[in-house]
């Protein structure tokens, strides 16, 4: 148990040279401006289809499931349909989605952040913040599975190219869609050739216990210049219920 004025002192990362990468940023800001511009906040491209109709969020094909979590999500659908189409939860409504959902977030924007040695991506959804380390840290040998998992990255020209593990088996990879401990997200993002106000991320997801085969999907966003994020504190308003079961109910 941590005793009053005790200091603690988390150790260097492995793969990192004693006084360089992100915990040392002093003299390599300059280095940033070689960087593209991610500047203010975006937000999800909708396609508008034929007609008058309002803009809507890009289809995307299910994952490939197999085995249990494929018999698992046509279990869920059954219950959903035999249930007149209420979906049950066991989480709060503030629970986060985690990644690879939360970087397709239909509704609320994000904004980057370049530092020295790391991306930071805030989405405005539930407060959440993303760190994608770029300083040469490999992932952690055992890393402690969370929303967010383990990120690290590097730059390819103007591309940032991420790489995600340890995301909790407790995070749905979809809506109804369960994953493995074993999931693997990677990420190419880029601007787009020729229009600076559209920022594109390539997600190659690979899980060979839940998924036949990995599976691609581009998320495309739209640049609001001058726009800022707001607060969002969902704990303010998370008035549904839980019954003795542990479901979520409605009000």
């Amino acid at each position: 148990m941590a005793q009053v004025g005790q200091v603690f002192s988390t150790p260097k990362p492995d793969g990192l040279k004693a006084g360089t990468g992100a915990p040392f940023p002093k003299g390599r800001y300059a280095a940033l401006d070689k960087l593209p511009d991610w500047g203010g906040i975006w937000l999800l491209s909708f396609n508008r289809p034929p007609g008058s109709g309002p803009p809507v969020p890009a289809a995307a094909a299910p994952p490939p499931l197999k085995g249990k979590y494929l018999e698992d999500y046509n279990a869920w659908k059954k219950a959903i349909r035999d249930n007149s189409g209420v979906v049950k939860s066991t989480t709060s409504h503030c629970t986060p989605p985690g990644m690879p959902a939360i970087m397709s977030m239909f509704q609320y924007p994000y904004e980057f952040l370049f530092t020295p040695g790391r991306v930071t991506i805030n989405q405005e959804a539930w407060m959440q913040t993303r760190h994608i380390w770029t300083d040469g840290r490999p992932h952690a040998d055992d890393p402690d599975p969370t929303f967010m998992g383990d990120s690290i990255g590097h730059w390819e020209g103007d591309t940032l190219a991420a790489d995600t593990i340890a995301i909790k088996d407790t995070v749905p990879l979809a809506t109804g869609i369960a994953h493995s401990d074993k999931l693997h997200v990677k990420e190419r993002i880029h601007l787009k050739k020729g229009d600076p106000d559209t920022l594109i991320d390539e997600v190659t997801v690979e899980d060979p216990e839940a998924l036949e085969h990995p599976y691609t999907t581009t998320v495309t966003y739209r640049r609001d210049r001058y726009g800022s994020l707001l607060e969002f504190e969902c704990a303010e308003n998370d008035r549904n219920p839980v019954d003795e079961k542990g479901d979520t109910t409605f009000q």
